[in-house]
């Protein structure tokens, strides 16, 4: 009996684990965390016996670990393929943002903090830019040193300039002179007679003569001298009481400064009556000359006008109210009284101009009714005559002259 109960039980065992199988993915498909034992109990009979004998078998599932669900938001939705493709068809790719839950979802949006941070970083972008044109604006400094800048002019700039022009630099005589000699046929250039003034010539590159004599190929360098001018010259060339012989010791010295240089002609800018005295510039430069006489630089001009007899307000209100010269009514930017000096008797005017007439300053003092004893010339521009400086003496411009005159080299 015994021996015939355990075959039977033997017979059924696979049975009875293909069962427990089924059972087992059934329990964990349907996740039954609930079960977490299961009984089974096996019989069998005999057909020539009542009497039966069972087995039983205890087996226990572990729970499954709960998975986390995310929470739906209202703010993301879930997309759908139907929300990713627009009204042609068209597939529009979304963004693969991690959640906060730590899982990777779709939105159709840019995230939050990426959408701040663009717009932190353009700010300030934008600010250093605004600081960086600023700081060019501030601190603008030369493209090309001074000495690549003179070595492209002397090698690469058109050199050509205009014939009456180059021999006035060259210190054959003034402009207006220089036209006279080309229309007489005393000029050749490159072999050939030039009555052309305007004639476009290259010093380095074309010969020219002047009366048999041979124009040096290098012009000389540029001279801007301030003269104190006294009382009784004239400022022309050519003259037994020029302003140009106060200069003579600087051209004498003129192969120590610049050993191999041709000396230049000088000419003064602008002019001062014969009993004018003070500041007057002295150069070799046409374009300088020029650009500090033209009206439409609006250099100002001062003068200390020294007068006989007594100065009363009419006298100013005169002055200041202006005077017609050469049929144009001219007006001084300025007219105040000085006060007295003790070695000083007379009155004194201080009367700043900026048309630079002929005799205008001595022309509003006659009109207001008064009569100058001396005239002195202290200041042109932003550049004052040193006070340090002599009778017929002169000095060196230096650039910062130059610019306070307006001029750039």
């Amino acid at each position: 009996m015994g021996s015939s109960a355990v075959a039977a039980a033997a017979a059924a065992a696979p049975s009875v684990l293909s069962s427990l199988h089924r059972l087992s993915s059934s329990l964990h498909s349907f996740r039954l965390r609930s079960l977490s034992r299961v009984s089974c109990s096996l019989s069998s009979r005999s057909s020539s016996s009542s009497s039966s004998s069972s087995l039983q078998f205890n087996i226990s599932f572990a729970p499954p670990n709960p998975k986390p669900k995310p929470k739906p938001t209202e703010s993301d939705p879930p997309i759908s393929l139907a929300d990713l493709s627009g009204p042609n068809g068209q597939l529009f790719i979304p963004w693969i943002v991690r959640g906060d839950d730590g899982n990777l979802k779709l939105q159709m949006h840019p995230p939050a903090p990426l959408l701040h941070a663009m717009a932190h970083a353009e700010t300030k972008n934008n600010k250093k830019k605004t600081k960086k044109k600023k700081e060019s604006v501030e601190k603008r400094e030369p493209k090309f040193s001074k000495a690549s800048r003179r070595f492209y002019n002397e090698n690469f700039r058109d050199s050509e300039q205009r014939l009456s022009k180059v021999l006035a630099a060259s210190g054959v005589a003034s402009r207006r002179s220089s036209e006279e000699l080309i229309f007489e046929g005393r000029v050749t250039v490159n072999g050939s007679v030039c009555n052309i003034p305007q004639t476009r010539v290259d010093p380095l590159r074309d010969i020219i003569y002047v009366n048999g004599n041979r124009l040096p190929k290098k012009l000389p360098p540029k001279v801007y001298l301030a003269l104190n001018k006294p009382k009784g010259y004239i400022c022309s060339s050519g003259e037994k009481k020029s302003v140009m012989c106060l200069v003579d010791d600087y051209l004498r010295s003129w192969d120590k400064r610049y050993p191999g240089q041709p000396k230049p002609r000088l000419f003064t800018v602008g002019r001062l009556d014969v009993a004018t005295t003070g500041l007057i510039i002295v150069t070799n430069d046409g374009d300088f000359a020029q650009k500090l006489s033209h009206p439409s630089s609006n250099l100002s001009k001062e003068y200390i006008a020294t007068v006989k007899g007594v100065v009363n307000k009419k006298h100013l209100i005169a002055i200041s109210e202006g005077t017609v010269i050469e049929g144009v009514h001219c007006v001084p930017d300025s007219v105040e009284l000085l006060p007295p000096q003790p070695d000083m008797s007379r009155p004194r005017l201080r009367i700043v101009v900026h048309e630079g007439r002929n005799h205008e300053v001595r022309e509003l003092v006659k009109n207001a009714g008064l009569e100058i004893h001396s005239l002195k010339r202290v200041r042109i521009g932003g550049f004052r005559l040193p006070t340090d400086l002599g009778l017929g003496k002169h000095i060196s411009l230096k650039q910062g002259d130059l610019s306070a005159l307006g001029w750039k080299s």
